[in-house]
C-alpha cells in the first residue's frame, strides 16, 4: 500500500501525464492508489488516455517504486507538499491543474494555506511606467495593511514593486517562481528573494535547481491566479503575461480588476482590453477595498470571445508568416472544434510544457482560444 503523497509525486513522472491528466485520473478513480493499480483496460477508459499515452503510462510504471522515489526525493527537496498534504493551499485545489508537488521555502502561514486570509495577486509589465510602478506600491501596501496577502510572480517591474510594498509595510508576500526555490531569477532581486524568504514565502513547481526556461514562466501564471482570490492587472501591454494571468483566473472563477490607463500609453493597451469585456476598474486605494469586500464574479474569457463572426475553417491557420515552428506545429493540430489538452500534446510529440507555453503565446496572438475544462480550438 503507497501512501497518496507517495503516488502524486510518483504519478507526476510518468511521461505524458500532466496535471489535468493526473487530476482526471484521481476523480475517476477516487484514490490515486486505485490508479496505480488499475488495469491497463481501466486505465485506457479514462478520457484522454489514448493506445500511445497508455502504453508509455504502463511501462513507465512498472519502473517506478513510489515509496522509494518519495524517500529519495524527500531527501533533495525536503519542503513541499502534494494534493494530499494538509499544508497544500486550498484555493490551487479548486483549479483544473493544480501542480502535484508545489515546493517553498520561507515563512509558511497555516491560515493563507486554508484560504482563511485573502490573497490577491498584482501583475504587470516588467516595465511600467512612473504612474503604473506608484500605483502598484500604493494598492500592495494598502492590501497589506487590511491583512491581504500580495501575490506576485517576483519579475521585474510590477512583480518587484508589489511585492517590495508590501514588505515594506510587515506585510505577507508569496513569489511564485518559475524555477526552483532554491534559484533567484531576475538575480538582480536577490535582496528581494532573501526578504520574502525571511518575511514571506516562495513557491514553485519545479523540484530545487531547476533553472529558468521561457516555457515555465507562462505555466506559473496559473498558479499566481490559483493561489489568488482576485488578480490585479496593473499595466500590460496588448500582448503579456499579466493577461495570461487574468484570463486563468477568470477560467478558476477569480475576480479581476484593472488598473485604467491612457490610450497613448502602449503598456496600457492590454488593461484597456481587459476593461473592454467586463474587467473592473480601479478608481481608488478605497474603491479598490470596496469591491474586494464583495468579490463580484466576472466572466472577462466569456465576454471577450467574439460572436459576430464564425470560427474559421484548420486550413485558414495553416500557415503564419514568421511564426515560431513550435507555434505552427501546435496551431496546426488544432481545429474549429475544442480539442483537449492531453490530445494536443499526444498529436504534436512536444513535451506537455512546450505545448502550454504554445497555446499561451498563440492565445495572445488571437489565433487560438480555449473552452471550458482546459480545451483549445482555432479563433
Amino acid at each position: 500500500m503507497f501512501s497518496e503523497r507517495a503516488l502524486w509525486l510518483a504519478w507526476s513522472r510518468i511521461p505524458g501525464i500532466g496535471p489535468i491528466l493526473l487530476k482526471r485520473l484521481q476523480q475517476h478513480f477516487q484514490t490515486l492508489e486505485a490508479a496505480w493499480e488499475a488495469s491497463p483496460k481501466e486505465l485506457g477508459a479514462v478520457d484522454g488516455i489514448g493506445p500511445q499515452t497508455l502504453e508509455v503510462m504502463v511501462a513507465a510504471r512498472a519502473k517506478i517504486h513510489p515509496e522509494q522515489l518519495l524517500e529519495t526525493h524527500e531527501r533533495e527537496n525536503p519542503c513541499f507538499w502534494t494534493p494530499a498534504d494538509p499544508g497544500y493551499p486550498q484555493l490551487l485545489l479548486e483549479i483544473p491543474d493544480p501542480p502535484p508537488a508545489l515546493y517553498y521555502k520561507g515563512q509558511v502561514q497555516p491560515q493563507e494555506q486554508q484560504a482563511t486570509t485573502p490573497a490577491i495577486a498584482i501583475v504587470g509589465t516588467r516595465d511600467p511606467s512612473d504612474y503604473g510602478r506608484r500605483w502598484a506600491r500604493k494598492l500592495s501596501s494598502s492590501l497589506a495593511h487590511q491583512n491581504f496577502t500580495v501575490v506576485s510572480g517576483l519579475a521585474y517591474g510590477i512583480d518587484t514593486e508589489a511585492h517590495q510594498s508590501c514588505l515594506d509595510v510587515s506585510g505577507y508576500t508569496i513569489a511564485v517562481l518559475g524555477t526552483g526555490v532554491d534559484m533567484v531569477y531576475p538575480w538582480k532581486n536577490q535582496k528581494l528573494y532573501d526578504q520574502i524568504a525571511e518575511q514571506g514565502l516562495l513557491v514553485s513547481e519545479y523540484p530545487a535547481g531547476t533553472q529558468p526556461d521561457r516555457s515555465h514562466f507562462p505555466r506559473r501564471n496559473r498558479i499566481i491566479a490559483g493561489l489568488s482570490r482576485a488578480v490585479l492587472v496593473m499595466e500590460a501591454p496588448g500582448k503579456s503575461g499579466a493577461l495570461i494571468t487574468a484570463h486563468l483566473a477568470n477560467d478558476y472563477g477569480r475576480d479581476v480588476y484593472v488598473l485604467p490607463g491612457s490610450l497613448d500609453n502602449p503598456r496600457s493597451m492590454g488593461c484597456l482590453k481587459l476593461l473592454s469585456v467586463g474587467a473592473q476598474a480601479i478608481l481608488s486605494e478605497i474603491h479598490l477595498l470596496e469591491m474586494l469586500g464583495t468579490m463580484p464574479r466576472l466572466q472577462v474569457v466569456a465576454s471577450a470571445a467574439p460572436s459576430a463572426k464564425a470560427a474559421p475553417s484548420h486550413s485558414s491557420h495553416a500557415l503564419i508568416p514568421n511564426l515560431a515552428p513550435e507555434l505552427q506545429t501546435v496551431l496546426q493540430a488544432l481545429t474549429a472544434e475544442p480539442t483537449a489538452f492531453d490530445l494536443i500534446v499526444q498529436q504534436v510529440g512536444l513535451a506537455a510544457a512546450a505545448v502550454s507555453s504554445a497555446l499561451l503565446q498563440l492565445e495572445l496572438l488571437g489565433l487560438v482560444s480555449q473552452a471550458p475544462g482546459m480545451r483549445y480550438q482555432l479563433s
